[in-house]
């Protein structure tokens, strides 16, 4: 039953996902927010809504483990298992962005992270604050600079959707996010005590996983439609987003606190690790471009984190 609970919590959290990103746009559209702005916030802040919803909702439920467990587990999955398997289906030219500001904002994000959770094992909320401040910071600076946005095409191209869809899509997206969120770790509790697994162990495999899910289904998508739009800078700016907006509003919200140490002693370096890889993989052996043999060095090592947390 508890099992299902969380298959039904992952189910309802990407239709909801899904349905609040047709609304966010369509909303914007109407408004005639220019389309580089939606792709770096709107698009943005929609597609790691699952993330918050459930960090949020998990911090407020006393299991802050789940909260930060998601986020590093997310960021690895991002990485170390949708870059893996997107490799494994085309290659990726990376752009010079990748390691002129991608690349070392997602880096300071990851240390930042790092020094906030080692240094008193919780990120309260000034350094929520902060952590949302250096959003805020670069996506002002993206924006300055008019960066090629995050944008999801396919949803940006489609036909405006009336007011009453867009509110419509907005509210039940709303509600399927909170109420998948809170399938989702009302099973999560239970199975951890059932089964004498940490709600930290959850965290970063099953939940981060699943809220990964709309990631790769995009990434799986555009192979097969041969978009030239799959980037890896959508998923560094997940990552980035995932650490400043996601664990930025939840620490405003509610302090959150590290209790299971394998998060600290196991699974941030896991999630430095796999960040920090991914640039000597973009030069090595093919200068700026990613391709098969990259995925199997990053599913290999997602598969070797899974196996060493687990254990």
């Amino acid at each position: 039953m508890n099992f299902l609970l969380i298959v039904a919590g992952l189910v309802v959290l990407i239709l909801g996902g899904n349905w609040l990103l047709k609304a966010a746009v369509a909303l914007s559209l109407k408004l005639e927010i220019p389309k580089i702005v939606i792709g770096m916030t709107v698009v943005s802040f929609a597609t790691s809504a699952p993330e918050l919803i459930v960090s949020v909702n998990a911090a407020l439920s006393g299991a802050a483990d789940l909260a930060l467990g998601n986020v590093i587990g997310s960021n690895i999955a991002n990485l170390g298992l949708v870059l893996a398997i997107t490799l494994m289906l085309t290659k990726i030219d990376v752009e010079k962005s990748f390691y002129k500001t991608d690349w070392p904002v997602m880096m300071i994000a990851s240390a930042v992270l790092y020094f906030f959770v080692a240094r008193d094992q919780v990120i309260s909320f000034s350094e929520g604050v902060i952590l949302f401040s250096l959003l805020l910071f670069f996506l002002i600076y993206l924006l300055r600079f008019q960066k090629p946005a995050v944008v999801v095409d396919e949803v940006l191209e489609e036909k405006p959707l009336p007011l009453w869809k867009s509110v419509a899509f907005l509210t039940l997206g709303g509600l399927c996010l909170w109420g998948g969120s809170e399938f989702l770790i009302t099973g999560s509790v239970a199975v951890a005590q059932d089964f004498g697994i940490s709600e930290r162990i959850i965290g970063v495999t099953i939940i981060s996983v699943g809220t990964s899910i709309p990631e790769l289904a995009a990434s799986v998508i555009a192979v097969i439609k041969k978009e030239k739009g799959i980037s890896l800078g959508n998923l560094i700016g997940s990552n980035i987003f995932n650490i400043l907006a996601v664990l930025g509003i939840t620490s405003m919200i509610t302090p959150v606190l590290v209790t299971d140490q394998g998060l600290l002693t196991n699974d941030i370096f896991w999630m430095l690790g796999f960040s920090f890889i991914v640039l000597p993989l973009v030069f090595i052996p093919s200068k700026m471009r990613l391709d098969w043999k990259d995925g199997l060095i990053l599913i290999v090592a997602y598969g070797v984190f899974v196996y060493f947390t687990i254990k």
